[in-house]
């Protein structure tokens, strides 16, 4: 059986962001917002997703990735009894819950790295992060070093090859499973973490949950090497290369990069990460968004349709179902996770017919289980137009993009003996000499289903 994280659309939500929390936690309070997060978790239900991927929700100093306590809900979003009521309700509406695990840094203002800040050489917790140096210093004038990712000197690096910080943050785990109900984790800077603390991550949540799902975020490098079954490491990572061909493959009016990255990946005759499932998304909350990436806003429509149906599982990052844009300020990541207010959205949508897309994508793609389960071949590929289909002894989906601007008529090799129809109009498409003709809208789709 195909595991709901395989088969499932992820929607991917930055929390602080989307409810307009301060930037800076400086509050006594709490404030409770999940409200507006429930508000949007049934938008998400209703749009066909059935997985949402959350966070940072944890207690913390600005951005949400500078931890204070992993045990505490932030206050600025509101409390554990707010978020153990919301995961409830997701899973009475069919979604599943994954949030953010921060697991290679914390703040400054954790107990652990106050506790060095307060004690110096005495304290107990010295063993528990990087290089801690007490003949060095940083900008924060602590009156020692420390190694921080990428030199954010707020973000203190954790030594995951201590057993006891390990144990730490495998109990912290089964906590939010136990008292949230939690179904997955998206694992912060994945590629720093230590492969042993990985593998015991994997033992302590299959342990609690056998279907729990551990997503890691790497950018560069060798994908397998985090999710191969036998390393018993995570079940899936961000598919950063991907990403970079589905934007770029349109602008340049080339589809020879997409095709190009999904043949080095997932072909069956010597894709790297063949078998594997990687995590996709045309945005999320660390670059621009991709209405802002795309040269013709009309390429949003092959663009989704391309995350849905190439192999993979398919992510939308909070408002970008309805097209809007958002673009890096420099360093300053804001402009990526705004404030937004879901009903205003649906009144005045940027792309009001981008919604209504991605809902249908979602209803195909779980009438189609070959899009999940199956396998993918190339039927034909220019820089302009691109079709494919995705297969299994039992199910067929034939998916025909264009990027030109004006609709492209192309033929497509299929099984003679077989009638498709196209799944929106009802179209129907004989072959003959084992191809049929179509004609693909100016930035367009065609999806042929066969009878």
């Amino acid at each position: 059986m195909t595991p709901w994280y395989e088969a499932a659309e992820f929607y991917h939500i930055y929390p602080l962001g989307l409810c307009g929390a301060p930037a800076r936690n400086e509050q006594e309070e709490v404030t409770h917002r999940f409200d507006i997060l429930n508000e949007w978790l049934e938008h998400a239900a209703d749009l066909g997703f059935r997985a949402i991927y959350i966070g940072p929700l944890f207690e913390s100093t600005t951005h949400g990735y500078d931890t204070r306590d992993y045990r505490t809900v932030d206050r600025r979003l509101g409390d554990n009894e707010d978020f153990k009521a919301f995961v409830a309700h997701a899973h009475e509406l069919g979604v599943k819950i994954v949030v953010d695990g921060v697991f290679n840094h914390t703040g400054r203002e954790f107990f652990a790295f106050r506790d060095i800040q307060e004690k110096r050489e005495g304290s107990r917790y010295c063993g528990w992060y990087k290089g801690i140096w007490f003949g060095g210093n940083t900008w924060y004038n602590d009156g020692f070093s420390y190694e921080a990712w990428r030199n954010c000197f707020e973000l203190v690096n954790l030594n995951l090859q201590n057993q006891e910080v390990r144990d730490y943050l495998l109990d912290v785990i089964r906590f939010w499973i136990d008292e949230f109900d939690i179904d997955g984790i998206r694992l912060d800077c994945a590629d720093c973490l230590d492969f042993g603390f990985m593998e015991q991550m994997r033992a302590a949540t299959e342990e609690k949950k056998k279907d729990f799902w551990l997503m890691g975020e790497v950018i560069h490098g060798d994908y397998s090497r985090y999710i191969q079954d036998g390393k018993r490491l995570l079940h899936s990572v961000t598919n950063y290369e991907l990403h970079k061909g589905l934007y770029s493959g349109h602008n340049d009016n080339n589809y020879f990069e997409i095709a190009h990255t999904i043949r080095r990946e997932f072909d069956e005759n010597g894709g790297i990460y063949r078998g594997m499932k990687l995590y996709s998304f045309v945005d999320n909350h660390d670059v621009d968004r991709i209405a802002s990436k795309l040269n013709r806003e009309a390429y949003l429509i092959p663009v989704h349709a391309l995350l849905y149906f190439l192999p993979g599982i398919p992510s939308v990052y909070y408002g970008s179902e309805f097209g809007i844009s958002g673009k890096k300020e420099g360093g300053n990541d804001a402009p990526l996770r705004p404030a937004l207010n879901l009903k205003e959205l649906k009144k005045d949508s940027p792309h009001p017919e981008l919604e209504e897309w991605i809902r249908e994508l979602s209803e195909i793609r779980k009438k189609h289980p070959a899009c999940v389960e199956g396998s993918y071949r190339e039927l034909v590929l220019t820089n302009r137009q691109y079709a494919f289909c995705r297969s299994s002894d039992s199910d067929y989906l034939l998916v025909a993009v264009n990027n030109d601007d004006q609709d492209a008529q192309i033929q497509i090799p299929v099984d003679q003996n077989s009638t498709y129809t196209e799944i929106r109009t009802g179209e129907e498409y004989l072959p003959e000499n084992g191809r049929v003709t179509v004609t693909i809208p100016a930035c367009g789709c065609v999806l042929l289903e066969r009878a």
